[in-house]
């Protein structure tokens, strides 16, 4: 379509060099795939960069395209070559052999203030899901600064004590083992543990 957005000159590359380039319309999805294959958040993904979380979400969206300064950072925060930013992700299949098997207790840790995560099947890459186990170790909706928003759909399912799950646009309810939640996850939403011992859920975000 003619009234696609352009890539600024500095990173036009031209056709003949390589059939497997991405073309602008492309390449926020190529710094998504990036992103979530390696299990970052846009907040993880922003601190690692150096960009500012809304200027990341609005390049995976197409709405802007980055400058070369943004794409330096993209490659040294993702810990990427630029060649790989731009290369077109092989389209062949394999016939769905893909495993990944966590024993308990050896999922990739990864602690904030409020949760405690063991990321789930990080040996795999370009997943179309982020399962990880969290341990809620947060009791007052006030240890939040602000709303927990990122991009995705989520399940949240309790696997032991009870929480309390808030989220933007509904009044709280209490969850207690065995039960779940579905939403979107740009609505803004937070947990905490309301049982003696700190709960712990299964979350699943595609």
């Amino acid at each position: 379509m003619s009234d696609q957005p352009q890539s600024p000159p500095e990173l036009q590359v031209s056709a003949a060099s390589h059939e497997a380039i991405v073309e602008p319309l492309q390449l926020g999805k190529r710094v998504r795939e990036i992103r979530l294959s390696q299990n970052l958040t846009l907040e993880e993904a922003s601190k690692r960069t150096g960009l500012a979380r809304s200027t990341l979400s609005k390049i995976e969206n197409e709405q802007i395209s980055p400058t070369f300064t943004a794409v330096n950072k993209l490659v040294k925060g993702l810990g990427i070559d630029i060649p790989q930013l731009f290369s077109q992700p092989s389209k062949t299949r394999s016939s769905g052999g893909r495993r990944d098997i966590t024993r308990c207790g050896e999922g990739k840790p990864r602690a904030t203030p409020t949760y405690e995560h063991e990321m789930l099947a990080s040996q795999l890459t370009n997943k179309k899901m982020i399962p990880y186990k969290t341990t809620v170790r947060a009791r007052s909706f006030d240890e939040y600064a602000d709303w927990v928003r990122h991009d995705g759909e989520e399940l949240l399912y309790v696997l032991s004590g009870s929480i309390r799950f808030y989220t933007e646009f509904y009044e709280p309810i209490d969850l207690a083992e065995g039960d779940s939640a579905y939403y979107d996850c740009e609505m803004g939403h937070t947990l905490i543990s309301t049982s003696e011992a700190d709960a712990v859920i299964l979350w699943v975000t595609a």
